[in-house]
């Protein structure tokens, strides 16, 4: 749908004259029960997910030592890579000077796990054992080589920075669940030196700035800026947000500026979250069996297995798109010591959530996602030893996997070719995998847009995207 004008919720009850008092009414209703509406008068379709937990691996975790096994590359460990594999594709200034790309067969063993017998690596038992709640894409591409075009087109749709995130666009879209709470929340494991992440990521560029992501932190103040100064209660500062939404409501009347509007907007919400949030990122009054599922760093604040149980209770309070990010995969070298203590940081977290949310038959309507930016080589980075190797960065194939939310478990889609280097069947660009995400959350990709410099902007973009049906339940 295109936004064709300025008037909306607020603008429409000033210009019907109901003025104050019906804001006034419109609040208690929503705190009665309504939710911020969003663009959309209704999903294009009736939604499978109500909510998305995005899992975002930063920095390219090999499919080949996590959901792609490839035996013919520890059969033919050390030989170079095939000219008619390779066919001339581009590799990074990483890479491109070395004598020979010698192949790596992976120092982990893979095996089969659940009804259908996916293959899942040992570094990830846990994963294996939720196997039959996820479908792993393991045929999923992109044109970006590098980090910041990739991760910025995961997250965006396009390479370019200066697009709206996928939680914007949803927000955007379907608007809010809970009116105290942000719709959009991003969580960062605390402590991970790797490839930067910008708050970009998760902005709402060219839509109304109340759709962008809010990043809570772990510590005392989960969100910046968000208490009272000292020596100003409660009182004092809904007192002073009164007069203020009293004098830019006075400027929105004169002039019509959305910009002044989503200013109010921030200040309430504001207001309201600090009541809110206290409570929500309070793990406290988690019982000991739940910690012990998410594993022993789920009681240290801003670890992954503690975003992963706020996650969760993030998605029980109403909150629509709940990003986290964890850095670390990008394994040039070292890959063996490396890719296991991210592994070791991951897995039970990450099914422990799915386990958390069916136990609480929430995992029907939300879906999870795990992921990154790209793969990862078939060759070695540099030396290759009988203990060590890197793996450089590989945008022609690379696994992701979706779980909840309308996905159908225990299913795989798509397959690269013996050596792992190109897709062998039904590939899956990032375009469809976002077009995937909307569908689910009962959104057309081709219908849910935005008017920006003359066009009808859109996840999605301009170019073919399809959603992967196959993995999809009846």
């Amino acid at each position: 749908m295109t936004m064709t004008g300025l008037c909306n919720r607020r603008d429409w009850l000033q210009r019907s004259g109901m003025g104050l008092g019906a804001i006034a009414l419109t609040d208690l209703l929503i705190r009665d029960g309504f939710t911020a509406p969003g663009a959309l008068a209704q999903p294009h379709h009736p939604p499978r997910a109500k909510r998305v937990i995005y899992l975002f691996q930063s920095g390219g975790p090999s499919q080949l030592e996590t959901f792609d096994y490839k035996p013919l590359l520890n059969e033919k460990q050390g030989q170079p890579l095939p000219d008619s594999v390779r066919a001339g594709q581009r590799l990074t200034g990483m890479s491109a000077n070395q004598a020979i790309l010698p192949l790596a067969g992976s120092f982990t063993e893979f095996h089969q796990y659940g009804q259908n017998g996916t293959w899942v690596s040992d570094l990830l038992p846990h994963t294996a054992q939720v196997v039959d709640d996820i479908a792993v894409v393991r045929s999923m591409y992109t044109e970006a080589i590098n980090h910041d075009p990739a991760i910025t087109l995961l997250q965006t749709g396009q390479q370019i920075a200066g697009r709206p995130s996928i939680g914007a666009w949803l927000n955007y879209g379907l608007g809010s669940d809970n009116d105290d709470l942000p719709a959009f929340v991003v969580l960062i494991t605390r402590g991970k030196a790797d490839q930067p992440l910008y708050a970009r990521l998760w902005g709402s560029a060219f839509l109304p700035t109340r759709h962008q992501g809010v990043q809570f932190r772990a510590g005392k103040e989960p969100v910046l800026y968000l208490d009272n100064p000292p020596g100003i209660d409660r009182s004092s500062r809904g007192q002073l947000l009164n007069k203020l939404r009293s004098l830019h409501e006075a400027e929105f009347a004169e002039t019509g500026d959305p910009m002044v509007e989503a200013r109010i907007d921030q200040y309430e919400m504001a207001f309201r979250m600090q009541a809110s949030v206290p409570e929500a990122t309070d793990l406290a009054g988690e019982p000991e069996h739940i910690f012990e599922m998410y594993g022993p760093d789920s009681k240290k604040p801003g670890t992954f297995a503690a975003n992963c149980l706020q996650a969760r209770r993030l998605a029980e309070r109403g909150v629509k798109f709940i990003q986290l990010y964890h850095q670390g995969w990008d394994q040039h070298g070292s890959l063996p010591t490396a890719i296991s203590t991210q592994c070791r940081e991951t897995d039970q977290p990450a099914a422990a959530l799915l386990k958390d949310l069916k136990q609480r038959g929430m995992l029907d309507d939300t879906l999870v996602v795990w992921g990154g930016e790209f793969g990862r080589t078939n060759y070695s980075q540099g030396k290759l030893t009988a203990s060590n190797y890197g793996r450089d960065h590989h945008p022609r194939c690379f696994s992701m996997w979706l779980a909840g939310g309308g996905v159908q478990g225990g299913v795989t889609y798509g397959e690269t070719c013996e050596f792992g280097y190109n897709i062998a069947s039904k590939p899956a660009h990032v375009r469809d995998f976002h077009a995937t995400l909307l569908h689910l959350l009962g959104l057309d990709h081709q219908r849910l847009t935005f008017k920006f410099q003359g066009l009808d902007a859109r996840l999605t973009g301009v170019e073919h995207a399809h959603v992967l049906h196959d993995i999809l339940k009846a």
